[in-house]
Order: structure tokens, then sequence, then C-alpha cells
């Protein structure tokens, strides 16, 4: 089984790991606030659902009632009615799209091209996270699409601390952090 660390919480991870449409609620989540918040939502909210993730069943859920599954103290995400709305496009998109099971998404893909194609057609998901996502799949999924790294460039490549594609211990978390604070910092610089 693979193993991923991406929240550093066992039992997230191995949920992660194991439910594509976990991985795939977290990289939706994964947007101004950390990684480990991102990636650990999905964990929590299955607990608070009480049932194992399931992509119809998001789908179909009462919208207001999602969102405050999602507000719930700890909230999911620091925007959680907004993003509750977007968990829910994307279950809706994988229910009606790929049979209730997102991982046809990727494995149904027929090169990196197409993959990344239907990647940035989902909800919430823009060209770099598109990559990154590509790239995770890749590292540490065992995606075999032809062509997955060049879709993925330059997050694909091997031995680079750019992304959650790289994270495989608290050592390779900790450096993706610093080349993130040194992209952030030349941003700044740049837009000074």
């Amino acid at each position: 089984m693979t193993k991923l660390v991406l929240t550093q919480n066992e039992q997230a991870d191995q949920l992660l790991a194991e439910s594509p449409l976990a991985l795939l609620i977290g990289l939706v989540l994964d947007q101004q606030i950390t990684l480990e918040k991102a990636f650990i939502a999905p964990y929590l909210l299955q607990e608070r659902l009480g049932e194992p993730l399931d992509a119809s069943r998001l789908a179909e859920i009462d919208p207001s009632e999602l969102e405050k599954i999602f507000a719930i103290k700890p909230a999911l995400h620091r925007f959680p009615a907004s993003m509750a709305k977007r968990v829910q496009e994307i279950c809706t998109v994988v229910a009606s799209q790929y049979q209730n099971d997102a991982s046809k998404i990727w494995k149904l893909a027929q090169d990196g091209q197409d993959l990344k194609n239907r990647i940035n057609k989902l909800p919430g998901f823009g060209e770099m996270k598109t990559k990154i996502f590509i790239a995770l799949l890749g590292k540490q999924l065992g995606l075999s699409v032809t062509g997955w790294q060049e879709a993925a460039k330059p997050f694909g490549d091997p031995n680079t601390f750019m992304s959650i594609a790289d994270i495989t211990d608290a050592q390779s978390l900790s450096r993706v952090r610093q080349y993130k604070a040194e992209m952030k910092a030349k941003s700044k610089t740049a837009n000074g």
C-alpha cells in the first residue's frame, strides 16, 4: 500500500492514500491555509459525517448542512462556506462524470495532456494546482500515464522539493516549506 505523509497524522495520511476522493478534497482545500490543515480536513469531514467519504452523498447533501459541518470548530477551512460549496461542486463532477470514482479522473486518461485537461476542468483547480496534483500522482501514487512528467513540469521533475508531491517525511516537508518561503520572498521583491 502507498504511504503518504502530508499531514503528519497517520490516520489522515492513510485515508489520503486509500481514498482518491479524500486526496482530491485535500487538494481543493489546499489554499490560504497550511497544507497539513488542508489535507487533514477530509479525515475530519469523514469523522463529522460518520460515514466514509462518498462523492454522490456529498453532492446531494443540503448545501447549508454541509456548510455547518465545515464550520464546526475547528473549521475545516478558514472559509468554510465557500470551501463547502467548492467540495460539493467537485463531488458533483466525480459523481456525474466519473461514476462516483475519483480515481477514474487519472485512470481513464489517455496521456499526460489528457490528464492535465481533465484535472484543469475540475472546480478549484488552476494550472499550478493541476501540475502539482499530477506530480503527486506520478511521484508517490504510481501513476503510469505516459507523459505525466511533462504535464506536471516543473513539479514532476525528479529530486525537487517544490510541492506536496515531494513530501515523504518531516525533512522533505521542511525543504518544501523553505522553497515556498523563497518563492514568496522573490515574488514580494519582484512586486515590491
